[in-house]
């Protein structure tokens, strides 16, 4: 998938602040758990003396960055020394940051992952809420300050990250002993993916949101398709001339870029120059507006482009976009996604006839976004085998996609070896896309399966799935509603 990629659901992809790490967060690695914190007793309910800070920093290799309070949970923000590569775990180690909102031992807990850096702020996943349950979070191996020192960027492939989140689940089912899902959005809904095909005895269910499948990286003629006919043919006129505006008038917007450069220090070296990131931003704003936005946002495009201000073209194609993705500055965090779309993802090639011949670079692939003294070659093979493993092999496996979301133009299907799972598609969703947004009857079918796969379906559910709902009340701080979409300005990831 490709800067698209950078589609930022990325996901939660809030690089939360956090103090330092270690023995000066007030915590060192935890000791070696005594006698009454054997795993006999981790299965037990809250009416356990022990404190479940304790029986976590109890775990070999955990230490504790900070907990923060939260009404009806205990947040806690961990780190976890993982080996840097899971074939030979001698060979180093480095720490990894995981965050658990925990409820109780006696409720089911998902593993939910985003793909790229994780929040240090509580929140949950959907199918925590539905679930009521407890939620463990993983930072993606090589998003700083999760990276080994030194980065050997050979050990940063789908299979070592499924492993990272198979020892983290391995040492935590100790303490929640209850049935666990994984879940995430974007590059989380393939990450899940993922961790289910190496592991797949650790989950009892997995939910994953608008992921992207790029089974073969020289063929994006979907994406093709789906811009021929999303939304309104008036939405598309719109934004089609928008952008073509912005490249007509590189001149006097590149002026303006310059100056936007030189204010916040801005500078182009991986991408190669400022014509060039310039370029790139312009040709991700179709594809953004179509991945943050609903047909009704297309009121604020403007109306006749070609009459637009300059001001006008360039704050439409900054709010969607965002002018400082390509910089080194806004492309550095983002690094270890890039290199994996260039690896082993993929990502996608649009064509965007209506801009004629005012493009001079195409779209761009991952390699000019990385620096070039990181190696990086394409595994073709890599995703075709996810791809037929999920055909053939699927089980409780549950894919949310959003039907305007670019995105969902290449995803997940089910084969005939696919039992107890399926695949949902959210009417005029974008990467947004929720359960909660699916037309009634699939609503509540899709929050029955998730309710028992979790092993907490009431009786009443158990009997008929249309009275499925959410256990848990919806939390306006920690929950997002069907069709929010956390972003940043880097755009086009997943």
């Amino acid at each position: 998938m490709r800067k698209s990629l950078t589609g930022v659901l990325s996901l939660a992809v809030l690089i939360g602040t956090v103090g330092a790490t270690g023995a000066s967060a007030g915590a060192a690695t935890a000791a070696e758990p005594a006698a009454n914190r054997s795993s006999g007793a981790a299965a037990g309910s809250e009416a356990s003396t022990e404190d479940i800070k304790d029986r976590i920093l109890a775990i070999p290799g955990m230490s504790l960055i900070e907990e923060k309070p939260y009404a009806g949970y205990r947040y806690f923000v961990l780190n976890y020394t993982q080996p840097v590569d899971h074939r030979r775990p001698s060979k180093g180690t480095f720490q990894q940051r995981i965050t658990v909102l925990h409820k109780d031992v006696s409720r089911p807990t998902v593993f939910s992952t985003s793909g790229y850096n994780v929040s240090t702020n509580p929140s949950r996943s959907e199918p925590t809420q539905i679930i009521d349950g407890n939620q463990v979070s993983l930072e993606y191996r090589f998003f700083t300050p999760s990276r080994p020192a030194p980065a050997d960027w050979s050990k940063l492939d789908i299979w070592q990250a499924a492993s990272d989140q198979h020892r983290v689940f391995t040492a935590l089912k100790k303490i929640y002993g209850k049935k666990w899902l994984a879940t995430g959005g974007s590059k989380g809904g393939m990450t899940a993916t993922y961790f289910e095909r190496f592991y797949p005895k650790d989950m009892d269910g997995v939910v994953a949101y608008v992921a992207p499948n790029d089974v073969n990286n020289k063929e994006d003629s979907a994406y093709d398709r789906f811009f021929r006919n999303v939304g309104t043919k008036e939405c598309r006129d719109k934004l089609a001339g928008v952008q073509r505006e912005a490249l007509i008038r590189r001149a006097p917007l590149q002026k303006k870029y310059k100056e936007q450069a030189a204010a916040n220090g801005w500078t182009f070296n991986t991408i190669g120059s400022l014509d060039r990131a310039y370029e790139a931003t312009v040709m991700d704003y179709v594809w953004a507006f179509w991945q943050y936005s609903l047909v009704a946002d297309c009121v604020d495009i403007p109306a006749d482009a070609k009459k637009a201000t300059d001001d006008d073209i360039w704050n439409s194609v900054d709010s969607i976009s965002g002018f400082s993705a390509y910089a080194d500055q806004g492309l550095e965090t983002y690094t270890p996604y890039y290199y994996q779309a260039g690896t082993q993802l993929g990502s996608p090639d649009i064509k965007q006839p209506w801009l004629g011949n005012l493009s001079r670079y195409g779209y761009q692939p991952p390699r000019n976004f990385v620096p070039r003294s990181i190696p990086m070659k394409f595994d073709r093979h890599a995703m075709r085998d996810i791809d037929s493993w999920v055909k053939h092999n699927a089980r409780r496996m549950m894919y949310v996609n959003g039907e305007n979301d670019p995105w969902s133009a290449e995803p997940f299907r089910l084969g005939r070896g696919a039992k107890d799972s399926a695949v949902y598609t959210v009417p005029g969703g974008n990467h947004g896309a929720r359960v909660s947004g699916l037309p009634e009857a699939q609503r509540a079918k899709a929050t029955a399966d998730i309710l028992r796969w979790a092993g907490v379906a009431p009786a009443a559910v158990e009997n008929d799935p249309a009275k499925a709902k959410p256990l848990a009340k919806f939390d306006t701080r920690l929950d997002q509603r069907n069709g929010e979409v956390e972003r940043d300005e880097a755009t086009l990831r997943p």
